[in-house]
């Protein structure tokens, strides 16, 4: 199996690829990191789907990520669906910015993406305007989902929780979680048997 990992910052991506850099695999891993935000994240993405020629048979999104109550701290996530949560439109006018991209990952939970880092506030909003009740949220897991789409292929996104933000976490609580948690060997075992 050939997979692109997206990993958005420079930490994430240093950490991938030192686990890479570490052992054998059974998958061919290409890593790019695609910078924060859907915007990055949407166009280095299909900029390396389109240098492999089409040689690829899955995209990875991998890294940490903010929850909701309910998750702890360094728990690994592969949610099953990915979704935006900062679309400012009528429920269903725009399909494809309100509906699920379904996902590859084995956990009973939803990505939502934004274009800010959330809060205890911001994930009140998203708990009311969805009527969620827990989740994960980053920046580019959906915006890949639409280009993978583009390309039709399977994508799976696997998240490390680095925060809490309603339980009082912040910026600083996430720069220690992850200078504390760099070992992203986990991220690859879960890739290395993901049928």
């Amino acid at each position: 199996m050939k997979y692109i990992v997206v990993a958005p910052t420079e930490r994430e991506y240093r950490n991938i690829t030192q686990a890479l850099s570490d052992r054998e695999t059974v998958n061919e891993y290409t890593v790019i990191r695609s910078g924060v935000g859907k915007a990055l994240a949407a166009a280095n993405t299909a900029l390396a789907i389109s240098r492999a020629h089409g040689d690829v048979d899955r995209i990875a999104v991998i890294g940490y990520a903010a929850s909701t109550i309910g998750r702890t701290r360094g728990e690994i996530i592969a949610p099953r669906v990915a979704r935006y949560h900062d679309c400012r439109i009528p429920g269903d006018f725009v399909p494809e910015l309100t509906g699920p991209y379904p996902l590859l990952g084995h956990d009973d939970a939803v990505v939502w993406t934004g274009d800010s880092f959330v809060d205890a506030e911001i994930i009140s909003e998203i708990k009311s305007k969805y009527g969620l009740k827990s989740g994960l949220f980053d920046m580019e897991a959906t915006a890949v989902c639409q280009v993978a789409e583009m390309f039709d292929l399977p994508i799976v996104v696997v998240k490390m929780v680095s925060d809490v933000p309603e339980e009082g976490d912040n910026e600083h609580s996430y720069d220690e979680f992850v200078d504390s948690h760099s070992d992203f060997g986990v991220f690859i075992d879960y890739l290395e048997t993901l049928k």
